[in-house]
């Protein structure tokens, strides 16, 4: 989290002064930058994509019991809550919030 407030923050304020204010070292979060995505963030990116394929199929109607569904008969073993989540982390991420709603 603090990392991405980092990211989000950099063009207005030095890295450097930003690492302090979070408690965070500038070289940690350099060093963060260059690392290879871990295996859940690799299987969330692929999960994110499966989704949003799945909701654009569904011209966003489904929702994420329906979605759980779709998954699952595509062979992805998943659970609602995560697709809940993934949502919602693209819905934060997104500038068209106040248009999809969660299910």
């Amino acid at each position: 989290m603090r990392f991405r407030l980092i990211d989000a923050a950099k063009k207005e304020f030095p890295v450097q002064r930003l690492c302090k204010v979070l408690g965070v070292s500038a070289s940690g979060y350099f060093a963060r930058k260059d690392r290879p995505a871990c295996r859940r963030q690799h299987d969330d990116m692929v999960l994110l994509a499966h989704v949003r394929s799945a909701f654009a199929l569904s011209s966003g109607t489904y929702g994420s019991p329906r979605m759980v569904h779709e998954l699952r008969y595509n062979g992805l073993r998943i659970g609602r809550r995560r697709i809940v989540a993934q949502e919602r982390e693209d819905i934060e991420a997104s500038e068209d919030a106040e248009v999809r709603r969660l299910g």
